[in-house]
């Protein structure tokens, strides 16, 4: 989609800094970020989210999470701990119309998050 920022943003339209790239999927250090470590891991192709997503889309959410993981393990956070969000709607604070999950690290979460 091409109004879509992270469309662009994996077309290398615009500008981010990268931490990781596939063929399926990408991942960049969000601009606003809310902890220590903040990344965000997107698909490569468009999907709207969670609930856009179909059966045909089961292997990607599995690749993506796979991928957060290795990016915990890069980024250092294993040990630790981390936590991996994915919003699905604006009630739920997705800000960008385009399946993405948050790696969140380098500090204690608190629950409920808020």
């Amino acid at each position: 989609m091409s109004d879509c920022l992270f469309c662009r943003i994996a077309a290398k339209e615009i500008p981010a800094d990268l931490v990781y790239e596939d063929q399926q999927a990408i991942a960049f250090r969000d601009i606003h970020p809310q902890a220590p470590t903040h990344v965000l891991i997107i698909p490569r192709r468009h999907v709207s989210g969670l609930d856009a997503a179909g059966e045909a889309e089961e292997a990607l959410l599995g690749h993506l999470a796979q991928v957060a993981a290795r990016l915990a393990e890069q980024e250092g956070l294993a040990e630790s701990g981390y936590r991996v969000v994915l919003n699905n709607g604006p009630d739920a604070g997705q800000a960008v119309a385009h399946l993405h999950l948050h790696l969140l690290g380098g500090r204690k979460m608190t629950w409920p998050p808020g």
